[in-house]
């Protein structure tokens, strides 16, 4: 069950909420917590960190969001019932995008031109997306476009709805295949997908839970077959 720590309200709230599920990210939201734009109210996500991830966002200003079940979908999921802005914007939280990417997303959403806006990866060095991520990301992408009709050229771990239309989804997933499953149900909803290429930074620290390893990207895939199936 999620737990929500008590935030001092500003004078004018900001109209977007950026959510950032992490597990085990301290020294990544201590570089990426000053970065984000003022613009942008920020939703902390902890999945079961044993770092200190809850301390240092709650000290960066960040509101925090306790999420006992483990899972990729179960952190975003909370993270979307606690936020409150009309706006939303979803993004890792290692380190590996610029915050400020998350604006131009959000106002294709605002200006009405989409419905769901996705950042498209650019990774600036080699070693920013494996192989295998990579090879994973494109069979899913090209099964979903079978499956939907839908040509996005991402999976997208950064992305920019209306929190109400998000929600109103119904994505049940709660592990890795959360992403894949709100991209189908888009497309079925007949949602207008828009896609902006934002540079793909390699992690701050550690490697990635689920494409920092083949192991880790063979049980994403598995829970991304799954909720195609």
């Amino acid at each position: 069950m999620a737990e929500t720590s008590p935030e001092p309200s500003p004078d004018t709230d900001p109209d977007i909420d950026l959510v950032l599920p992490c597990r085990d990210e301290a020294a990544a939201l201590r570089e990426l917590l000053p970065r984000v734009p003022a613009a942008l109210s920020v939703i902390v996500v902890d999945n079961g960190s044993t770092d200190g991830t809850a301390d240092v966002a709650r000290a960066q200003g960040a509101r925090v969001v306790s999420e006992s079940r483990p899972g990729y979908g179960a952190a975003v999921h909370a993270g979307l019932l606690a936020a409150t802005a009309p706006y939303v914007v979803v993004m890792d939280g290692d380190g590996s995008f610029d915050p400020a990417a998350a604006l131009p997303l959000v106002e294709t959403i605002r200006r009405d031109e989409a419905d769901l806006a996705l950042g498209c990866r650019r990774p600036v060095t080699p070693g920013a997306q494996p192989w295998h991520a990579r090879v994973g990301n494109r069979l899913v992408l090209a099964a979903l476009r079978r499956r939907t009709g839908l040509r996005v050229r991402d999976i997208a771990p950064l992305r920019a709805a209306r929190r109400e239309a998000l929600l109103g989804l119904g994505v049940e997933d709660r592990r890795s295949g959360y992403p894949v499953e709100l991209l189908d149900r888009a497309a079925r909803a007949g949602w207008r997908v828009h896609e902006i290429d934002v540079d793909y930074h390699p992690r701050t620290a550690g490697r990635s839970k689920v494409s920092g390893s083949v192991r880790g990207s063979l049980r994403a895939a598995y829970d991304f077959w799954r909720v195609l199936s």
